[in-house]
């Protein structure tokens, strides 16, 4: 576990580096269908609903502690969903969607794996800033099995506010 974060935020920093020197290209934001206003139908707070349990893994034999997620959560895995936080760069093409921004996010030691979503964009090749606040429409994930991915995600996802 310990690897993996430290290889994350190595890559988070190195992102950072690469995206500040560069001028990234802006891109339209894609409108609701029916122009309405967009209200989050996740919270950071139900993703924060969370407990672990302790089980071992072929690469950890001491143990990981893996997420048990809430039943509430459960009942929206692949279902669309509107979500809204900050932009965290992973790489130059990967971001995730944070519920605090960059200085403050959980590579940092101030939050936790449930304040961080990765982000599957339908548009591979849009461009973003870090800490940029956006309300991201999508189909939601999480993951429950994997440790070295993220515990929820944000697929096919498209930005509704704040470009």
């Amino acid at each position: 576990m310990r690897k993996t974060i430290f290889i994350i935020s190595a890559l988070i920093i190195s992102a950072f580096i690469f995206i500040a020197a560069g001028n990234p290209k802006q891109y339209r934001v894609m409108p609701m269908a029916d122009n309405t206003a967009v209200d989050d139908t996740l919270t950071w707070k139900l993703l924060g609903q969370i407990k672990y349990i302790k089980k071992p893994s072929k690469d950890y034999p001491e143990g990981v502690m893996f997420p048990v997620i809430n039943t509430t959560l459960k009942a929206k895995n692949k279902k669309p969903i509107v979500m809204s936080g900050f932009i965290i760069p992973i790489d130059n093409k990967n971001y995730a969607l944070s519920k605090n921004v960059f200085a403050s996010c959980f590579f940092c030691g101030q939050a936790g794996p449930e304040t961080i979503m990765g982000i599957k964009f339908r548009n591979p090749n849009i461009k973003l800033k870090t800490d940029q606040y956006v309300t991201l429409q999508g189909t939601f994930r999480y993951n429950d099995n994997d440790i070295d991915d993220w515990i929820y995600h944000i697929e096919n996802a498209v930005i509704v506010k704040g470009m």
